[in-house]
This record gives C-alpha cells, structure tokens and sequence, in this order.
C-alpha cells in the first residue's frame, strides 16, 4: 500500500445508502469538491467493533457539518445489508438510522484503489481526510480489531483548516485555539523555546 496523502482521492461512482435510507446509484465522491470529506473504510456490516466507530462518526456528524466537511462510510456490503443494518436497532446488534452515507464497495474496486483491501476479501480500517480540492491530505489505516478515534479525526480536520487558513503549521497535540508555528528555522525556535524547553 503506498501512502496517498499529497494525491488527489481516487473517484468512484458507486450506489450509495443515504441517510434518508434510499439509494443513491450515482454516488460520486468528486461531487463532493468544494468540501471536506472524512472518508473511512470498515470490514463488514453486522459485526463488532464496526458499529461502535459508525455510531461514535454519527454522533459527531453535525460537528463535522458545521466545518464543511462531509462525513462518508464505505464498506464491501451491498445496499441491501447497508439498509438491513441501519434497520436494526442498535439494541438489536444495528445501526440505526445513521446520517451519513454508507457506500457499497461489491467488487472492492474502491478498497483496493484506496489501498486498504485485506486478503482480496474485505477492507482495513483506513480513515481519509480529503481537501475540498479533493487532495488526500491525512490517511490512517488500522488493523481489524483496532477502533479508531473520531476525536483525533476532528483535531486533524482542525489542523488541516488551520493550515490552509492562516499557512502555519501545526506541532505535535496541537489542538484547536493553540498556538502554531510560523514554518520559518526563526518560527520554530521562537515556538520551541515558548512551548518545550
């Protein structure tokens, strides 16, 4: 897998589930230019650690609204299981209604262009944050049982608009509201000195 941050996203057209639960055939990731999308892979729908990471990206999915960035689930389930999972109750082992959309990835041509296709049967765990130029600018892949943490996926959001914004950049836990470095060998030893020794 090599790493596709600074590249543009590979597009896809693919059916989608939107959160209105109907069926978009003509879901089309390069649509999205002029936003931010936090794209992420999981393994399977009806399985464990998966629900967890949906429901956690759900729960923050306004937030992410609110920094023009679009939130999109991608998985090798067809628009029929998507549909059956979000039809079951989280009580029940589902998703419910969730307020993004989860694409069908069948014939794992999305996965595998994305690099994160396992054993030619199903995806890692792998998160891209994309530009509204549509430029990978932060990935992360995760093994299956790993989780990742919607919180770090917003501090990279933040940082990602930050940089863009004000062309500083950001040392390491930065966090939103915190100071960041002029990119200059004086910037970096006035932050250095200010912030570590």
């Amino acid at each position: 897998m090599k790493p596709l941050v600074t590249n543009e996203a590979p597009d896809f057209t693919a059916t989608a589930v939107m959160p209105d639960n109907t069926f978009n055939e003509e879901f089309k990731l390069s649509d999205m230019r002029g936003k931010h999308v936090l794209l992420f892979f999981y393994p399977l729908d009806f399985t464990f650690v998966c629900p967890s990471e949906i429901l956690a990206f759900d729960s923050a999915v306004q937030q992410f609204k609110e920094k023009n960035c679009e939130v999109v689930g991608v998985s090798v389930d067809s628009q029929f299981s998507h549909l059956a999972w979000k039809n079951t109750a989280v009580n029940d082992g589902g998703i419910g209604q969730v307020q993004f959309p989860l694409v069908a990835d069948l014939d794992k041509s999305i996965s595998e262009n994305y690099g994160v296709l396992f054993g030619g049967a199903i995806a890692l765990r792998g998160l891209y944050l994309i530009d509204k130029e549509g430029i990978v600018r932060h990935q992360v892949v995760n093994d299956l049982p790993l989780g990742r943490s919607v919180s770090e996926a917003m501090r990279m959001l933040d940082a990602i608009q930050f940089t863009e914004e004000h062309g500083e950049v950001c040392p390491a836990n930065w966090n939103k509201g915190d100071d960041a470095m002029v990119p200059t060998a004086e910037g970096v030893a006035k932050y250095l000195t200010d912030h570590v020794a």
